[in-house]
């Protein structure tokens, strides 16, 4: 499974909708993923690939981690994955 399947499935699991409907240009607003479930997939993220996401859950906006669509989050994350490595 690819890094983009796995974290559409994590956001769409949040979100209580299936992977297919997740699309890339989805937003998390749009998806019905409160301020609860952003911090619960993010979560999920960092325990699924091991990594830690550089976001502040009180201050979304000071973050560096773009969140502004599904698109955005697989880049970043891959992004962290690939400075991991």
């Amino acid at each position: 499974m690819s890094i983009q399947d796995k974290v559409t499935a994590i956001i769409a699991e949040q979100a209580v909708l299936e992977p297919a409907d997740v699309t890339p240009d989805s937003t998390l607003e749009d998806l019905g993923i409160d301020s609860l479930g952003l911090v619960e997939s993010i979560f999920a993220i960092e325990e699924e690939f091991d990594i830690s996401i550089p976001f502040n859950a009180n201050d979304p906006s000071a973050s560096d981690f773009d969140i502004s669509n599904v698109a955005a989050i697989i880049s970043g994350i891959e992004k962290l994955i690939a400075e991991k490595g």
